[in-house]
């Protein structure tokens, strides 16, 4: 089909106005997966922060809270949200297990000697 086209274009006449020969003739490079791995992708001029694509297993009662809180925005960009607000909250003001271990058998063992 390429060749039917150059062969066309040689049999157009073109003037000052018209597409030059050379842009049809152009070839472009394929572009691979490589060639977006390595693109920067912007908004604004500013570079986008890059998401990966997976498959995650949540519980049904989870994906339903999520969707029902998000509405319009989407619930697996609230789900994102979450996790970036959990992963920024400095460890010192979130208890640590022994700390969450210790409050548990507390509340245990005074519900047992009730």
């Amino acid at each position: 089909m390429h060749n039917n086209m150059h062969n066309n274009m040689h049999n157009i006449k073109m003037n000052k106005n018209s597409i030059s020969e050379t842009f049809m003739d152009d070839e472009y490079p394929e572009v691979t997966q490589a060639d977006f791995d390595k693109a920067v992708f912007r908004r604004a001029l500013k570079p986008l922060k890059k998401k990966q694509r997976i498959t995650i297993m949540l519980d049904a009662d989870l994906v339903k809270y999520f969707k029902a809180k998000a509405g319009k925005r989407g619930y697996q960009t609230l789900i994102n949200d979450t996790l970036r607000r959990v992963i920024s909250t400095p460890s010192h003001s979130a208890p640590d297990m022994e700390t969450m271990l210790r409050q548990i058998i507390r509340e245990e063992l005074s519900a047992a000697r009730e």
